[in-house]
């Protein structure tokens, strides 16, 4: 059976358009009293729906100018809470992952530079030397969701010596609590900046990176997965100049470290899919999660996985994984159908993703990760499905680009 393409959502203007000549179609057919109450009931449908997302943009706002006041820990994790209750009502009514990314994202950055100021008022003296806090991860790619961890490491200038190690590790030690505090999950993997691999100055950030693609230590895999991690590094607060110095130099040995690259495509592609027999869902035989599979595992992180894989190849600086399939179609790498493809993919993987979410927010199950596909619609299930098939085309043409054996 072929590939079946859904095509990502359109712009604004595309949308407009396409709606109005439905509109525009359907009036013929109504006599006159069915065209004014036809109108007017799409008139108050349309307010309605105005009304909802002016509300929450204007929560939103309020929220976000008190956390650019607030200095109480209790009440900046109140305010977070409020900014995702906010957020998911707003998804369950129109479904746009691409919205929840992008205030996700950007009320965890006010909240993030609020706790860095906060901690330097703490700490009782100012940072020695320059400094900037680097994210990782969904963060780093902008695709934060409902449930978030720390996956942060701190860069800082070199001219301070021991003062400013010492410095940098008691602030980070104390910054790890407080985000904490406001709803930061610490991370399970130990990816923040209390842990001494994940703060640095820039020239020992400089070592610590050759080592890393040099894979001059010997636990391979966590070698492995540091380069997963910091692949995916954006700029959050603090010193943009000296933040873009340290991600520009992990762009570029990746890229010039081909070794290094090779193994991350090794693991992209050797990452299992929920595909069974004749292509169909594969699901667990037995167990608690019998007739579902991990969604994370085996469908959303092999495609994140193998986007940035190509990515990282052609030099696209974008983290995003929408945007580097976007700039790998501009760049040929991807045929515009592939490309529409992978992005539908994306959406309709992550949808389900953030469903999950609300479901263990709600306290309506425990996991966030377990999906069973037959529960859902059948067009959902074979456009799940169908995502399958194009993360699996996707590894065969990395294995191959990569000669992987």
């Amino acid at each position: 059976m072929p590939h079946r393409v859904y095509l990502p959502e359109p712009s604004d203007a595309e949308l407009l358009k396409e709606l109005l000549g439905e509109v525009h179609a359907y009036l013929p057919l109504l006599d006159r009293g069915e065209m004014r109450r036809f109108l007017n009931g799409l008139k108050l449908e349309v307010e309605e729906e105005l009304g909802e997302l002016r509300n929450a943009s204007g929560e939103e706002e309020q929220l976000l100018e008190r956390v650019r006041r607030e200095s109480d820990y209790g009440r900046l994790f109140q305010i977070h809470e409020e900014l995702n209750r906010i957020e998911m009502e707003r998804f369950l009514s129109f479904y746009s992952v691409t919205a929840l990314h992008e205030n996700c994202t950007s009320y965890r950055d006010a909240l993030a530079d609020r706790a860095l100021q906060l901690v330097m008022e703490e700490m009782g003296t100012p940072p020695p030397v320059p400094f900037a806090l680097i994210s990782m991860g969904s963060d780093g790619r902008e695709e934060q969701t409902l449930i978030t961890d720390q996956d942060y490491l701190i860069v800082y200038g070199d001219e301070g010596g021991e003062e400013a190690d010492a410095w940098f590790r008691q602030y980070s030690e104390i910054l790890v609590e407080r985000l904490a505090e406001i709803g930061f999950k610490k991370c399970t993997g130990g990816i923040m900046p209390c842990n001494d691999n994940w703060r640095g100055s820039l020239s020992q950030w400089q070592r610590r990176l050759l080592g890393i693609v040099r894979y001059e230590t010997e636990d391979y895999g966590k070698n492995l997965m540091d380069l997963i991690v910091l692949s995916d590094a954006r700029f959050v607060a603090g010193d943009g100049e000296l933040a873009g110095v340290l991600v520009s130099r992990i762009r570029s040995l990746l890229q010039d470290y081909f070794m290094a690259l090779w193994g991350m495509a090794k693991a992209a592609t050797e990452m299992r899919l929920a595909l069974g027999f004749l292509k169909r869902f594969w699901t667990e035989g037995s167990g608690e999660h019998k007739g579902c599979f991990n969604l994370k595992l085996l469908a959303w992180a092999p495609l994140v996985m193998n986007v940035r894989i190509l990515a990282i190849n052609q030099g696209i600086p974008a983290t995003s994984t929408v945007r580097r399939i976007e700039l790998l179609e501009r760049e040929h790498s991807f045929s515009a159908e592939s490309a529409r493809g992978l992005i539908e993919a994306y959406r309709i993987l992550t949808k389900h993703r953030i469903l999950l979410q609300v479901k263990v927010i709600k306290g309506i199950q425990d996991d966030a990760y377990y999906l069973n596909p037959y529960s859902l619609p059948a067009d959902e299930r074979e456009r799940i499905r169908q995502a399958l098939l194009m993360i699996e085309d996707l590894q065969k043409t990395i294995h191959t680009n990569f000669s992987i054996v």
